[in-house]
């Protein structure tokens, strides 16, 4: 088994895993290939894939590197004060969070949010579309909100422990 995991880079376990993902992908692309639409499915997912992976993941990958370079601020990357005690909290995912979840928000509703399908949701609903991109905007101050507050929280109790340390009481409580 030493042989099979430095030739292949991972357990028998996770080759069997692989091949049953591919299997149940190989499975679901033979159903599709009976949808008269499969075609338009095809070139909307290759689209998706090219999208993605050669210009959306790049420009978040950079974006992302300056954020950590910014948010490091020339300190080391651990976190550590002089290397002694509990790291101190880092502001970078409290920014990586809800800067996903509003884009994934974004995503999922961007019709909408754009206000492009309002007469197709109407001839479909009967009903008068809502201003989404209002509430989407709330939403996402609501996110970063409540992660800023999240992230206070743990540098004021970052700073309580520090103190509490520092006047000799174990674990700063």
């Amino acid at each position: 088994m030493t042989d099979f995991r430095r030739r292949y880079g991972a357990t028998a376990g996770h080759l069997l895993l692989l091949l049953g993902c591919f299997a149940v992908a190989g499975w679901v692309a033979l159903r599709l290939a009976a949808e008269p639409t499969a075609g338009r499915m095809l070139l909307w997912f290759l689209g998706a894939v090219i999208l993605h992976d050669l210009l959306l993941f790049p420009a978040y990958a950079l974006v992302d590197r300056a954020l950590r370079t910014i948010l490091a601020g020339g300190r080391p990357s651990t976190g550590h004060p002089a290397g002694r005690g509990r790291p101190r909290p880092s502001a970078l995912n409290h920014v990586r969070v809800p800067t996903l979840a509003a884009g994934l928000l974004l995503l999922v509703y961007l019709p909408g949010v754009l206000g492009w399908g309002d007469s197709t949701y109407s001839a479909a609903t009967g009903l008068q579309p809502r201003p989404m991109l209002a509430r989407w905007v709330a939403l996402t101050g609501v996110l970063f909100a409540a992660s800023a507050a999240v992230y206070v929280l743990r540098r004021l109790r970052h700073a309580v422990g520090g103190a509490g340390r520092a006047a000799g009481r174990p674990g700063g409580r």
